[in-house]
């Protein structure tokens, strides 16, 4: 294959720190990546774990170039960022987050006095607006308990609800059936051959005439088409039936309240004195999401344990906003004016619904974020939706209307495969209501207990971008978040070429039509990009 090398520096082309005002950058962008091949051998481990930080020239691998960032930065002194991750919580004392910990400086810990007059208590590391409370109703189920009041909303929010609760029933007994198949079957097979793991060679290979022996064989073998590992096989089956109990229990019960855990009124903005500063959560295990979003911006670098984060130099604010179902537009909206209030520079949103009763508070939260110069990260969602034509909210526009605000920027998610396989087959499109792509297939993080994990989403491509909006903020301070938003923007790489929408090899489009931009965010043409910004010699 042949591969384009990145152009020829002069002797000079490095990052310098000037004598006085900004740092300046010389070196030239990354540009013509029409002749680079994809990557034809599989990723071995440590790239698999890292790719997002590769670089597309030099590895054939469609990262951010975050490594080759960072190359530029090493003579820089840098400013401090504070990033507020909305979500289900956070792992403040995992060993590779518990350096990168927003600490409120003005609050004094555990005495009960709001010590900052934030109208928060003990809010040491961030706020809690859930409480204890772990799961909760989607947001149709919310609105089709209310009762029918001839809205058009209630009547698209039962049509939903009504489809998601057949599915929901009918796919759970698959589940079940299908688990008790393999469990059976594995355990029959685990006897035989004298061994829990085995091949799907091993199987074939084994002679019973018995009838229960020939309907494991034949099972398994089937199985083995969805992977390699029945132990973990079953594992994920199990993981179905989960998911499908626990949206039949919380999601799409309407008996179902835990709101009352908190005694406020969802429904009134202006009651906003709730939860508590516990920003892990009642079981830390479910915030497992949060604290994966926080690993892939702001894990801890270079420190030889675990992974790194995109942006150094970066302190993580836990707003824990989030539940197992939807979240509410008030918690949303009054996390982000939170965050803005507190300091946070940039803010991710990796969540969305299909229905916002009161999307004025989060526009009118996501404008007050804009007037404080703050950058909203927001992930397109992983339903394989044009946005154009769905709403998934949070969003800053009504349909392909205008923008509220100028400081909002939505992401998709890319594959690590360069080709027509290059958009995560569930990631969301649209070219006015999504901004840039960026790695979230298979993203390697923190999860609760000191642990690391792969998860793959809008969520994890979010997180990267914001990792990247960060490590402008801190290196060009003097950077508007409008003029991050639009350098993440414009400094990405633009494959010309078709992909699959869906994972659909008959279902394609160019990749520059799925985005506003039609690019790929990569933090060091962002730096590049950034520096001439700064500099007075680009314009946006």
């Amino acid at each position: 294959m042949r591969i384009i090398k990145p152009i020829a520096l002069t002797a000079t082309a490095a990052l310098i720190l000037a004598s006085c005002g900004a740092p300046k950058i010389t070196s030239t962008p990354i540009s013509d990546i029409t002749s680079v091949s994809a990557k034809k051998a599989d990723l071995t481990e440590d790239q698999l774990e890292n790719w997002m930080h590769l670089d597309l020239v030099t590895d054939t691998i469609p990262g951010m170039s975050v490594d080759k960032a960072y190359e530029l930065l090493k003579d820089l002194k840098p400013t401090k960022v504070i990033v507020g991750v909305v979500d289900s919580g956070v792992d403040i004392e995992h060993e590779d987050l518990k350096n990168v910990v927003w600490t409120n400086e003005d609050e004094i810990p555990g005495n009960g006095i709001d010590d900052d007059k934030n109208g928060f208590i003990d809010d040491v590391h961030g706020w809690n607006f859930l409480g204890d409370i772990v799961n909760e109703n989607l947001e149709m189920t919310r609105i089709v308990k209310a009762g029918d009041d001839g809205s058009a909303q209630y009547k698209a929010a039962k049509k939903a609800f009504d489809a998601d609760y057949e599915n929901a029933v009918n796919s759970k007994e698959r589940y079940e059936g299908l688990l008790a198949a393999v469990k059976n079957a594995h355990a029959i097979i685990s006897e035989k051959l004298g061994k829990e793991d085995y091949t799907k060679e091993e199987v074939m290979a084994v002679e019973d005439e018995a009838p229960e022996v020939k309907q494991s064989v034949n099972i398994l073998g089937q199985m083995f088409a969805y992977s390699d590992n029945i132990p973990d096989l079953i594992e994920d089956v199990k993981g179905g039936v989960d998911h499908y109990a626990d949206q039949l229990e919380y999601n799409l019960n309407v008996d179902f309240d835990a709101r009352q855990i908190l005694g406020d009124n969802p429904d009134d903005i202006a009651d906003n004195k709730y939860g508590n500063n516990n920003v892990v959560g009642p079981e830390p295990d479910e915030a497992l999401h949060g604290t994966h979003v926080a690993g892939i911006i702001a894990a801890e670098r270079n420190n030889g344990i675990g992974m790194n984060g995109v942006a150094s130099n970066v302190e993580i604010m836990a707003v824990r906003a989030v539940p197992n179902g939807d979240e509410y537009d008030k918690d949303i909206a009054l996390g982000i004016r939170y965050a803005v209030d507190n300091g946070a520079k940039v803010i991710n949103t990796s969540f969305g619904k299909a229905f916002s009763p009161h999307a004025e508070w989060v526009y009118d939260a996501i404008k007050y974020a804009g007037e404080h110069d703050v950058l909203i990260v927001n992930a397109a969602g992983n339903d394989t939706y044009n946005l154009d034509e769905v709403t998934v909210y949070p969003q800053d526009a009504i349909g392909t209307g205008p923008e509220m605000s100028d400081n909002f920027i939505t992401i998709g998610a890319l594959n690590y495969e360069y080709g027509p396989e290059l958009v995560a087959v569930f990631s969301n499109y649209g070219k006015s209501n999504v901004d840039v792509f960026s790695p979230g297939v298979k993203i390697y993080a923190t999860i609760p207990g000191n642990k690391y994990k792969y998860l793959q989403g809008t969520s994890m491509a979010s997180p990267a971008s914001a990792g990247v909006a960060a490590l402008v903020r801190s290196y060009f301070p003097k950077l508007t978040a409008a003029q991050v938003k639009q350098i993440l923007m414009q400094s990405g790489l633009a494959p010309n070429m078709k992909v699959y929408i869906g994972g659909d090899a008959e279902n394609t489009a160019n990749f520059a039509d799925l985005s506003k931009s039609g690019k790929m965010v990569n933090a060091y043409n962002a730096l590049i990009l950034a520096a001439q910004v700064d500099a007075g010699k680009v314009k946006l």
